[in-house]
């Protein structure tokens, strides 16, 4: 399935239950009847996407995807299912992010609905969807962005239990005609948090002036102000003026309402990484086309070499997006209580697929040219969604402090504890990097034979081991609500989260020369973790933590990519050639941090450790080249 790049007109959407394919393909078959030249021109005049709301409300669409079992009144076919969401966000854009965009902040704008203990909301959100209704999230600010302590969304009390709401948000996709917009405020008569200070663990007393509250776009109170991008989306600036708010308009108050604004995102940028998927298919199949068909000085373009490893390094990293996101779905549908895994996978689904899916769409523009801005292709009306998506639902940034904190987790299983003797170990740090590899190998050896006995006799050390217990995750395709995204809970407790060994699968694959090699890279890593570990001071430094992140999240990446390949029986030529990507990537990285101002001398000699030659194999790369030149004509949308 991941081995071959999605054909809207073939694909046959086998996976899903049968009202599920039916929704698949008539979104399919809407975009293809209208055609290329009309959707290419809506998107040239910012025509808004009217029509295809009316197929939305027609073919009760998002009512069908977006409605929990909870409030589906019986409905069989109403439910929270992550993979045939995710599915739909693949195909949204594919045709376009704009249409993607309009379900996106649907999703994010129903989060804290569906999250509420407030019923009488609940079921007017799910009237709306039934009416063909879409969603706002009133999250953002112009002046404050993600800085949400901040907000300038002041509520003045009236006197039993309602509110006067004043003040704008900025950012707010569908603000234009959402039916509910999900709102971020906070209560005039209550102390504000000192965003400055963020860090402290905030009182519940602190938090308790903070609110979500659901507001109606067609409401006089509700003064839209305009279109902040030049766009078919709407992406509103709006006031609320003297907004009357209800007790039966608030969703989450204090604390929850905090937790639920993060769970929200945690829910919604899973599907940016599916959106980019989509539209790197798309383009991928215009490129292959274009430049097989186009002869120069003699040559097919797709001959040239510098073309050949363009599109070999596009396609293999294609595939890994792929890949990676399949398995996403597995962990995010699997989450409970007792495994919060899919808060670290979903972080990288949204900020390392949406990143590579524009590496991608650079470097097939090198290979597509001039032609890639002709005003019937599909490649220049995505392309400034692609350079988007890495900077929505939080920035990479965001992201990547997210993903830190579960780094000392995930690298260190509990079987790992006598890595830790290697700090203490005179001159590890500055030692040869054969004598730190033996020295660490043999202490990782040793530690993992003798951590399970040492488990029974020691209490805390049979609690971490039990903690880092988790059962398989299976394929998770079934017809299920994943009514856990309703109720993860506070959205703190982040480093108590345990990982299984990330190590199996890699030595499974160790027969692929180029994994082989990536392994090697990331016990380097913990290595450098284990004998150079980051100070306290280093650890308040963004700029060097992001150079470590860096690294770090390549190999739950690639850990991902992995198991989903052992679940397909993905190509060995892909994989190595994506693992050659991976060496080379990993290698950068390496010397980002050991070129960083901040960097000790042992991590900068530690670092080092981690650059590797990727294993170059002529026959692979023809072979993965020719794979990629078949694709040539596989795939044009209706004209």
């Amino acid at each position: 399935m991941t081995d071959t790049l999605f054909n809207p007109k073939t694909c046959d959407f086998a996976e899903f239950d049968g009202e599920t394919r039916r929704l698949l393909r008539a979104t399919v078959n809407w975009f293809e009847d209208r055609g290329k030249v009309r959707l290419l021109a809506d998107s040239r005049d910012r025509i808004w996407y009217s029509d295809f709301l009316d197929f939305v409300k027609r073919e009760r669409v998002f009512a069908t995807f977006l409605t929990p079992a909870a409030e589906a009144a019986g409905d069989p076919n109403k439910r929270w299912d992550t993979a045939r969401i995710a599915m739909m966000s693949k195909i949204l854009g594919f045709y376009g992010m704009q249409y993607w965009y309009v379900w996106q902040v649907s999703i994010l704008g129903l989060g804290p609905i569906w999250q509420s203990a407030n019923q009488a909301a609940k079921a007017r959100a799910a009237a709306a969807l039934d009416s063909g209704e879409i969603f706002a999230f009133g999250l953002s600010e112009q002046a404050h962005g993600a800085d949400i302590y901040s907000t300038d969304m002041v509520l003045e009390p009236t006197g039993q239990g309602g509110f006067a709401a004043t003040g704008g948000k900025y950012y707010i996709g569908n603000g234009n005609e959402a039916a509910m917009v999900s709102v971020f405020g906070r209560r005039a008569d209550k102390p504000i948090i000192d965003s400055s200070d963020f860090l402290r663990k905030m009182t519940d007393e602190e938090y308790s002036g903070y609110l979500f509250f659901a507001a109606d776009s067609r409401h006089a109170g509700y003064k839209l102000r305009k279109n902040v991008v030049d766009s078919q989306m709407y992406v509103a600036a709006f006031d609320l003026e003297n907004y009357p708010v209800d007790e039966a308009d608030i969703l989450h108050t204090g604390r929850a309402a905090f937790d639920a604004a993060m769970n929200t995102v945690n829910v919604g940028k899973f599907n940016l990484g599916f959106g980019a998927v989509g539209a790197c298919e798309h383009a991928m199949f215009e490129a292959v086309t274009h430049a097989e068909n186009r002869v120069l000085f003699g040559h097919k373009v797709t001959e040239f070499p510098q073309v050949k490893s363009l599109l070999a390094d596009s396609y293999a990293r294609l595939i890994g997006m792929k890949l990676y996101s399949e398995r996403a779905i597995d962990y995010m549908r699997s989450a409970d209580d007792d495994d919060r895994r899919y808060l670290l996978f979903n972080a990288i689904e949204k900020m390392s697929v949406t990143r590579n899916g524009q590496k991608l769409y650079e470097d097939l523009a090198d290979v597509i040219a001039a032609r890639g801005f002709e005003n019937d292709m599909y490649f220049p009306m995505a392309m400034v969604g692609m350079f988007g998506l890495p900077r929505l639902e939080g920035t990479v940034h965001v992201n990547m402090a997210l993903s830190l904190k579960f780094m000392p987790n995930y690298m260190f299983h509990p079987a790992d504890a006598g890595l830790a003797a290697l700090r203490y170990l005179p001159g590890a740090g500055a030692a040869p990097a054969a004598a730190v590899r033996a020295v660490s190998g043999a202490l990782s050896w040793t530690s993992r034979r003798a951590a399970r006995p040492a488990a029974k006799a020691v209490p805390k050390l049979r609690t971490e081991f039990a903690r880092a217990a988790h059962a398989p995750v299976p394929v998770r395709r079934d017809a299920a609500d994943d009514e856990f995204l309703f109720r993860q809970g506070p959205s703190s407790g982040l480093g108590k989260i345990r990982f299984a060994d990330w190590r199996p699968v890699f030595e499974h694959f160790s027969h692929i020369p180029n994994v082989a090699v990536f392994l090697e890279q990331a016990l380097a890593l913990q290595t450098l973790l284990a004998a150079a570990t980051p100070t306290a001071e280093q650890q308040a430094d963004v700029d060097f933590l992001f150079g470590l992140g860096e690294l770090f999240t390549l190999v739950p990446y690639a850990q991902l990519i992995l198991e989903q390949a052992k679940l397909d029986g993905t190509s060995v030529d892909v994989l190595d050639q994506l693992f050659d990507i991976f060496v080379r990537d990993l290698s950068k990285h390496a010397l980002t941090l050991h070129s960083k101002p901040a960097a000790t001398k042992a991590q900068q000699t530690r670092a080092l450790d981690l650059v590797r030659r990727p294993v170059a194999d002529q026959g692979r790369f023809d072979r993965v080249t020719t794979q990629v030149r078949a694709l040539a004509g596989g795939y044009e949308m209706n004209p």
